[in-house]
């Protein structure tokens, strides 16, 4: 890994902090180990969105709504695993056998998740004020280029729809199956308690934006 502490200007401390942050679930079952990334990314996912939502405080004159949506675009799933993708973090991931034949080093929601996990790591080794960097450094460029843009954060925008009519709106997971470290989650969302519509993806969250999404669409054509 010294070439990605390189790359990013840092100098760890306890190096078995970022090992469990690159370890699947897949792998630590395999081979009989502790933990996985899993606790790690929780914390990543939290440090992330204060980091985000102080820049944006700070450096644009946005309303509540409108930093709520450019957070969501720049802490979403796709954004994480571009940031992964640029960093090379699949050539330090480590999963189980059947996840390795699976291509699962190069899963999009893997890639995402170990990247929070990889900066819950920073903070917990080496403090606020170095991850607050690094994940500046990481993402304000992209913030700041206006010819990236990463998927629309379709929850918000049906969310907006539903306070502008009143209505009710909750997201109810249906189904759930594969192996553990190959899931697949079905979501409905529902309106007034009606179906509107229906995702499926490797992630809760993937599938909640999918039925999101996939209830737009619908709305669209009314």
């Amino acid at each position: 890994m010294d070439k990605l502490f390189k790359k990013l200007g840092i100098i760890p401390c306890d190096m078995r902090l970022y090992q469990t942050a690159f370890q699947h679930s897949s792998y630590v079952n395999e081979n009989h180990l502790k933990a996985d990334y899993e606790r790690l990314e929780f914390l990543g996912d939290a440090v992330l969105e204060l980091v985000i939502s102080d820049y944006l405080y700070r450096n644009k004159d946005f309303k509540e709504g409108d930093m709520t949506k450019t957070r969501a675009s720049y802490v979403c799933e796709n954004a994480l695993y571009e940031y992964a993708i640029a960093l090379g973090l699949s050539d330090y991931i480590k999963v189980g056998h059947g996840e390795e034949q699976d291509g699962g080093r190069f899963k999009k929601v893997i890639m995402a998740d170990i990247f929070e996990a990889f900066m819950g790591a920073v903070y917990l080794d080496l403090g606020f004020d170095t991850v607050k960097k690094v994940i500046l450094n990481i993402i304000v460029p992209y913030i700041e280029d206006p010819n990236v843009t990463f998927f629309n954060d379709y929850k918000s925008v049906l969310q907006e729809y539903v306070q502008t009519s009143q209505k009710s709106l909750i997201y109810e997971l249906v189904n759930e199956e594969g192996p553990s470290h190959n899931k697949v989650f079905t979501t409905v969302v529902k309106i007034d308690n009606i179906i509107y519509g229906k995702g499926s993806a490797p992630s809760k969250k993937e599938a909640e934006q999918e039925a999101a999404k996939n209830a737009l669409d619908k709305l669209a054509k009314r």
